[in-house]
C-alpha cells in the first residue's frame, strides 16, 4: 500500500497546530532526534482519512512503534484499549509527568505508554537531558498537560 500523500499546507496546519511537538510525548521537534512526521491517528488501511482531524504530529520514534495500530490489549483486563488520540483527548487525563517517566493515568495511556514505549531506557535518558537544559517540558508541552 502506498503511503497517502498529505499536501504542504496540511503539512504546516498539523505542524503549527502540534506548536512542532510530537502530539504523543510532548518533546519539541527540534530536540528530537529525527524530528517529527505527520501522522495518520487511524491509519489508511483501518479506513482513516488523510484530513486535519485524523492527522497529528509525532516524533519519529511514536510514529514508528505505533505504526498502524489502533490500539492493543490492556493486560489487566484483558480488553482491547484504543491509543491516545490527539484530536479528541487530553494529554493530561491521559497521562502524568513524573520528572522524566511519562506515567499513564488510564487504560488508554496504559496502553499508548506501552506500546509507543515512551519510556524505554534511551527516551528517559533523552529526557533526563531535555530536563536538565531546561528544554522539556516546554511551555507549549506545559499547556497540554494542564487545563
Amino acid at each position: 500500500m502506498s503511503r497517502p500523500y498529505v499536501n504542504l499546507e496540511l503539512r504546516r496546519l498539523v505542524a503549527t497546530r502540534a506548536d512542532y511537538l510530537c502530539e504523543y510525548c510532548v518533546i519539541l521537534e527540534v530536540e528530537s532526534p529525527s524530528g517529527c512526521q505527520v501522522d495518520h491517528i487511524i491509519s489508511v488501511k483501518h479506513g482513516g482519512a488523510t484530513t486535519d482531524d485524523n492527522l497529528c504530529y509525532a516524533c519519529v520514534f511514536c510514529n514508528l512503534q505505533k505504526g498502524t495500530d489502533l490500539g492493543s490489549i490492556n493486560w489487566r483486563t484483558g480488553e482491547l484499549v484504543r491509543f491516545f488520540n490527539p484530536r479528541k483527548d487530553f494529554w493530561g487525563d491521559h497521562f502524568r509527568l513524573d520528572e522524566a517517566v511519562i506515567q499513564p493515568l488510564t487504560d488508554i495511556g496504559e496502553v499508548t505508554v506501552r506500546i509507543l514505549d515512551f519510556n524505554s531506557h534511551e527516551r528517559i535518558l533523552e529526557r533526563q537531558a531535555l530536563v536538565e537544559a531546561g528544554k522539556y517540558p516546554s511551555a507549549s508541552a506545559l499547556q497540554r498537560m494542564t487545563k
